[in-house]
C-alpha cells in the first residue's frame, strides 16, 4: 500500500484524529448528542485531537457552550456555504476556520467530510456523525483493531449490497444479515490517505453524484477502499444502532434516503465498471467479551453494557 510507505510526506503520528461531521446542528448543551460525543472522545486514551466540521445552517455555538476538552485540542471548521462567515464570527474565540470546497446551491457538499484537512496529523481518522452514541471503550477497541488492519475501514454500523434479479440491479440493505460489505463512516476508522484519494483521484462524476444527492459519501468511500485493497471492511462487536434516535431532523429519517442510496450504489458500480464491494462475515470482539468472568479480567468493560 502506498500510504504504508508514508507517501504523504509528513511524519506520521500515532493515535487518531476524531472528525465529527455536523449536519443538523442541534442546540448544544449537556444533554445534546454532540456534547456527549465530544465528552466521550476526550476520555479516550488514543485521541490526538478533535476536528468538528460544521455544515449546519445554524451558527456555531459559542466557545463556552462546548464541553471542556482539557489537553485535547478542539478545532471547529465552518464549511463553505451560506453561514460560513456568520459561523466563523459566532465562534467568538474558537479555532473556527472557514474553508472552501464543493458546494451545492450554497450548501456545503457532504464530501467535504473527506477533505485532507491540515489539522489531521495522525494516520488514523475516526469519522463520526454528530449523533453517534458510542462509548469510550468502543472507540478504543475499534482503534486497536484498526492498527492491525490500517488499510481497511474498521467500525460499527454495517450494511450490505446484493444483486436483485427482479430489478437487474444492485440492491442495498440495512437489515441484520449474516454478512456485510459496507461499514458506514458515521462511526468508523480509516487511514487519512483515503481522504487524499477520495478528493483527488475519484472521478468527478462520482463526486457529483454525492454532491447532487447530499447522500452516499459513505458508500463511495467504502467502494474506494475495497477497490484499492480488494478486501472488505471490518465490523467490530455486535452493535446494530449507533445513532441518537431522538434526533428527529436527521437526514436518515428522510423516506427518500434509502431510495437514493440504492440509486447511488448502481451509479457508482457503473462508473467503476464493476462492483468493488466484497462480502465478509468477520466480526471483531474483545477477548472475554460476554464471558461470565470477573470484570477485573476484562479490558473493555463498557462494551458488555451495550445492547444489540
Amino acid at each position: 500500500m502506498p500510504f504504508l510507505l508514508n507517501s504523504l510526506g509528513a511524519e506520521p503520528r500515532h493515535n487518531y484524529t476524531a472528525v465529527i461531521y455536523v449536519q443538523i446542528g442541534a442546540a448544544l448543551g449537556p444533554n445534546a448528542a454532540l456534547y456527549k460525543l465530544v465528552k466521550t472522545i476526550t476520555k479516550s486514551q488514543f485521541v490526538d485531537r478533535i476536528l468538528v466540521l460544521w455544515a449546519a445552517d445554524r451558527p456555531l455555538p459559542l466557545k463556552k457552550r462546548w464541553p471542556p476538552t482539557y489537553h485535547i485540542p478542539l478545532h471547529v471548521i465552518a464549511l463553505a456555504g451560506r453561514n460560513a462567515a456568520a459561523a466563523a464570527a459566532a465562534a467568538s474565540g474558537h479555532n473556527a476556520i472557514p474553508t472552501h470546497g464543493q458546494t451545492t446551491e450554497g450548501r456545503p457538499s457532504i464530501s467535504q467530510r473527506f477533505l485532507p484537512y491540515d489539522e489531521i496529523q495522525t494516520d488514523a481518522v475516526l469519522s463520526l456523525d454528530e449523533d453517534a452514541i458510542l462509548n469510550t471503550d468502543e472507540l478504543d477497541f475499534a482503534y486497536t483493531v484498526w492498527r492491525d488492519f490500517p488499510e481497511r475501514i474498521v467500525g460499527y454500523p454495517a450494511r450490505a449490497h446484493f444483486w436483485d434479479d427482479s430489478k437487474n440491479a444492485w440492491g442495498y440493505t440495512s437489515k441484520w444479515t449474516n454478512y456485510y460489505s459496507i461499514v458506514l463512516t458515521g462511526a468508523a476508522f480509516y487511514h487519512r490517505y483515503y481522504n487524499y484519494l477520495y478528493t483527488n483521484w475519484l472521478s468527478l462524476l462520482l463526486l457529483k453524484t454525492v454532491q447532487q444527492s447530499s447522500n452516499c459519501e459513505d458508500i463511495l468511500m467504502n467502494l474506494l477502499v475495497s477497490h484499492v485493497t480488494r478486501k472488505p471492511p471490518i465490523k467490530v462487536t455486535q452493535r446494530k444502532g449507533y445513532k441518537d434516535r431522538e434526533t428527529g431532523r436527521s437526514p436518515w429519517n428522510d423516506p427518500d434516503h434509502f431510495i437514493q442510496r440504492q440509486s447511488c450504489l448502481n451509479t457508482f458500480a457503473a462508473v467503476f465498471g464493476y462492483m468493488p464491494l466484497i462480502r465478509s462475515n468477520l466480526r471483531m470482539d474483545p477477548m472475554l467479551y460476554r464471558d461470565p468472568v470477573s470484570n477485573l479480567r476484562k479490558k473493555y468493560r463498557q462494551i458488555e453494557l451495550v445492547g444489540s
